[in-house]
């Protein structure tokens, strides 16, 4: 009877684990639109012209606000995955899991700055550009920490974790993207800003072939 109390008071807490993970999740991809604004036509003639050039220097924060929706999407769709394993924690699970959160929580502002250093004036400087890839590495890099945490069957956090060469490629498929936006960062460095920004049309064509390579 006491293990069998033992047992679910683990999944209990594994399940509040997951659920505040959920809830970090809803309200970081929530805030990213509240940093885009409405065009503010007060003071100036109304017209369709005047509105459509006001709004199309929100496109920049449109598309920022775009990619990071996706990529925290991303990121909760994989993490979801990952728990569906896991059955027990421990102390390095829970600060692992509050650090990439941590990073996740940091969307919205990286976000923001990348975006609003994305308008015509400010497209070539490198630095805001900087912050958001650092974000995007340090999101990929705690997912990487994760996987590799709970892949460890010394640690008995899982249940039917697949076997073979699984967690191997897993691994190596969380630091795909943050690869794509360092190579796009060293692009924007080395040769051009805006071209190493085309650099992260790359992302839906590395994502697409790690899904093909995942069911070979």
């Amino acid at each position: 009877m006491k293990k069998l109390d033992h047992h679910k008071k683990k999944e209990f807490q594994v399940e509040r684990l997951a659920f505040f993970s959920d809830a970090v999740f809803a309200i970081a991809i929530t805030l990213l639109i509240i940093e885009i604004k409405v065009p503010d036509l007060h003071g100036h003639s109304v017209s369709e012209h005047s509105f459509l050039e006001a709004f199309s220097l929100l496109v920049p924060k449109l598309m920022g606000f775009i990619l990071s929706f996706f990529i925290i999407g991303l990121y909760w769709s994989l993490h979801h995955r990952l728990f569906g394993y896991v059955i027990n924690y421990n102390g390095k699970l829970i600060w692992l899991n509050l650090l990439f959160l941590f990073s996740i929580v940091l969307m919205p502002f990286s976000s923001a700055v990348y975006s609003e250093y994305s308008m015509p004036e400010y497209v070539r400087l490198i630095s805001p550009y900087v912050v958001y890839v650092v974000n995007i590495c340090l999101t990929g890099f705690t997912n990487f920490l994760i996987w590799s945490l709970i892949g460890n069957p010394k640690n008995e956090l899982t249940e039917d974790f697949p076997k073979g060469d699984f967690l191997q490629k897993t691994k190596i498929r969380s630091l795909l993207l943050p690869s794509v936006f360092v190579f796009s960062l060293l692009i924007s460095w080395l040769v051009d800003p805006i071209l190493g920004r085309f650099v992260l049309f790359l992302i839906p064509i590395v994502m697409a072939l790690a899904r093909n390579k995942k069911t070979e």
